[in-house]
């Protein structure tokens, strides 16, 4: 009979092989925005495919929330392209793991916008960027299950440009960040993607310069958002981190602060292998679903006991 500790090592390694992800697609009022799946050569990469997505080099989490990569992702610079838009247009992110859908299903999702300035963002330097929060989604209300799970179906992030946004060039920033290994200090998992648009119309509307936040420095590995016990206990509520979604955005959502009704939990996240996503092996990636969901195997581990069947 083997022992635990040999039981340990293909889960190990399942572990480090994941799947994680990337923005494929934005569409923004029915046009869609193709995304370039990340490469290491994501400069000269994106010279060759044009988009309004930054390429990133690396769609494995980024740990730390310190880390520069938490500003729009591992690599990340301009990309060549700029969308329009509106205020009030409707903005869907689709992410995706290689070839596969997203695999996570337990955390938020937050969304900010940054100005460029006078200049387009394709010529911007994201890190002087100051962002403000435009939306956050959190649990289902009166229910167990986090909005995020939707896009393990293949569903989109949907999110709007707020209606009275002053025309102008900016930046908007879609978030996830998942917490199946939040337990653990510092293993919260980030994943920003950027995109450049220019919005027009003649609207007036602007964050405070207090609502305004740098990233990173908006989020500590000590917010309750970021390090918690209670990503899989419905009975708590969730505290978003970083700041309140602005004040001139209406209707700014709350969802993921109320408890849910009790209910049968539905479990957690996909496990999935996928190849490397360097730039010659990047549209070959495929992946393979572990026939386990890690949050749970996790739990065992820390309560100090082997994971059921």
């Amino acid at each position: 009979m083997k022992s635990f500790s040999t039981l340990l090592i293909p889960l190990t390694l399942a572990v480090s092989a994941l799947a994680h992800g990337f923005v494929s697609k934005i569409t923004i009022d029915g046009k869609a925005y193709k995304g370039t799946l990340p490469t290491s050569n994501a400069a000269s990469e994106a010279k060759k495919k044009p988009s309004i997505v930054r390429l990133i080099t690396d769609m494995s989490p980024v740990h730390g929330a310190n880390n520069p990569s938490v500003n729009c992702g591992p690599g990340a610079g301009p990309a060549m392209n700029v969308a329009e838009a509106l205020p009030g247009s409707t903005v869907s992110f689709e992410w995706s793991a290689g070839n596969q859908n997203w695999p996570h299903n337990t955390g938020p999702m937050l969304t900010y916008m940054a100005s460029c300035g006078s200049s387009t963002c394709d010529k911007f330097d994201s890190t002087k960027a100051k962002w403000f929060k435009i939306d956050e989604v959190g649990r289902k209300p009166n229910s167990n299950d986090w909005v995020q799970g939707d896009l393990m179906n293949g569903a989109p992030a949907v999110v709007k440009i707020p209606k009275t946004l002053a025309s102008g060039n900016y930046l908007i920033r879609h978030e996830i960040i998942a917490l199946h290994l939040a337990e653990t200090k510092g293993k919260a998992e980030f994943y920003p993607s950027c995109a450049q648009l220019h919005i027009g119309g003649s609207q007036t509307g602007a964050p405070k310069a207090s609502e305004l936040v740098s990233l990173p420095g908006a989020y500590s590995d000590n917010d309750p958002g970021i390090f918690t016990h209670s990503a899989f206990d419905r009975r708590v509520p969730y505290v978003f981190p970083g700041p309140k979604v602005a004040a001139f955005v209406s209707g700014a959502p709350a969802s993921g602060n109320n408890p849910p009704k009790a209910a049968a939990d539905k479990g957690h996240c996909k496990l999935k292998r996928v190849a490397s996503v360097d730039a010659e092996a990047a549209d070959a990636a495929a992946a393979t679903i572990v026939p386990r969901h890690l949050s749970r195997v996790m739990r065992g581990l820390v309560a100090g006991h082997a994971p059921s069947s």
